[in-house]
């Protein structure tokens, strides 16, 4: 059971956290922090400030102002207290305040705590990098009108991230102001509006010759919200020191989303290569002159001047691949090649694998428990993929899916 403070428990946030985390077997709000404690709340003391809580939570979530921060870090600092930061608005000057204290204790901050906004981030990236020319980019957020901050938190998060893609190339320009100028190619729109009960509204624009795109997100309720600062405690109660960002939450819970397998394919290793480039490209020339498409394919490091190099192909193309090499073999002489056939290429992919260590450590885990002979292995920033023998297709997918819970 995690223990939990809410501070601005009183507020309408306040009150959607202690709403969801009643819900939720594995939380327990303890105290709430509000400086207005004319609200009763039966269910939980509450405190005027954080120094008066006379209960030690093993988390604290803040739902508050910014010019509350100060109190907050210093207390949960004394304490060893990690800390869940969902209030928006902070300075630059607050912000490093923040990194400052992660030296010390856990911190998670986020611009927004529902976790389909930060699946926009990355959906809008991906979009970025493919629509950057030729498109101008434009950020509209809503909210109700006691928001006090514009432009949201969120808005600069997702400007900030275009931009990261286009190389930090654009200007950021907040509303349109009346001027002669016509809008620039080099800048992104933010736009602010401030209404009625709007509980929190996205949309990034692509606007290009004779087509728009849209990517944008909704919050129903504050709940949603609420929800992600519960699972962000969850996630960073055992956490080292550390800045800790909702990109991290939804990593981890991406770590393997997919398993392929493939029984189409066979492998070749040659040993005892020469450590000549020109030689390794001749072999590769040959194979390709051949129209065999190489898949896989990985080299060891040189021992005595000679390296070893796996690669994999379709299994159809497997004796016109043995031909080419063969005819390598007598200006070779050391030359050795072995062939696998009955392989299964197994892959797992997930997007949290780029931001996530320890994924490649857990797989070779999970096969040695299986005693399953990996042959070659290669990697991108969001797969692993191996060869094995096929007869250990089924139980490696099995002891992969019982281990990432698929």
């Amino acid at each position: 059971m995690i223990n939990v403070v809410v501070i601005g428990c009183n507020g309408k946030m306040g009150q959607a956290v202690m709403k969801v985390a009643q819900e939720d077997p594995e939380v327990t709000v303890v105290a709430g922090i509000d400086k207005c404690l004319e609200v009763k709340n039966d269910c939980i003391p509450v405190f005027s400030s954080l120094d008066k809580c006379n209960t030690k939570p093993d988390v604290i979530i803040d739902f508050s102002r910014p010019e509350a921060l100060y109190d907050i870090i210093q207390c949960a600092k004394a304490n060893k207290i990690p800390l869940v930061i969902a209030t928006t608005g902070y300075s630059d000057k607050e912000y490093q305040m923040l990194e400052d204290a992660s030296q010390e204790i856990p911190i998670f901050i986020s611009s927004n705590m529902a976790l389909g906004v930060n699946v926009m981030v990355d959906l809008v990236k991906k979009a970025t990098s493919v629509l950057e020319d030729g498109f101008d980019i434009e950020i509209i957020e809503k909210h109700h009108n006691k928001k006090i901050d514009a432009p949201s938190g969120t808005a600069l998060t997702l400007a900030k991230s275009i931009n990261d893609v286009l190389r930090s190339s654009r200007n950021f320009v907040f509303g349109r102001d009346p001027k002669s100028n016509k809008r620039s190619s080099s800048e992104i729109g933010i736009h602010a509006v401030r209404g009625g009960t709007i509980v929190g509204e996205h949309t990034v624009l692509y606007a290009g010759r004779d087509e728009v795109l849209e990517i944008k997100h909704t919050a129903l309720s504050r709940e949603i919200f609420a929800a992600g600062s519960i699972e962000a405690a969850k996630y960073i109660v055992n956490k080292e020191p550390g800045l800790y960002h909702m990109e991290n939450l939804v990593s981890e819970k991406s770590l393997v989303t997919n398993i392929y397998t493939s029984n189409t394919d066979a492998m070749i290793t040659l040993n005892n290569i020469p450590q000549q480039p020109s030689i390794i490209a001749e072999i590769f020339n040959s194979i390709a002159e051949r129209k065999i498409n190489i898949d896989m394919i990985s080299q060891t490091a040189p021992v005595d001047d000679l390296v070893d190099i796996s690669f994999s192909m379709p299994e159809h193309q497997l004796n016109q691949a043995i031909e080419c090499i063969g005819k390598f073999k007598d200006r070779l002489p050391k030359l050795r090649m072995d062939i696998f056939t009955e392989v299964t290429k197994l892959t797992v992919e997930g997007q949290g694998m780029e931001r996530q260590s320890g994924v490649a450590a857990k797989m070779f885990s999970i096969l040695a428990e299986q005693n399953i002979q990996i042959k070659i292995i290669t990697t991108s920033e969001t797969k692993i993929t191996y060869i094995i023998d096929q007869i250990d297709e089924k139980p490696a997918v099995e002891a992969i899916t019982r281990a990432f819970g698929l």
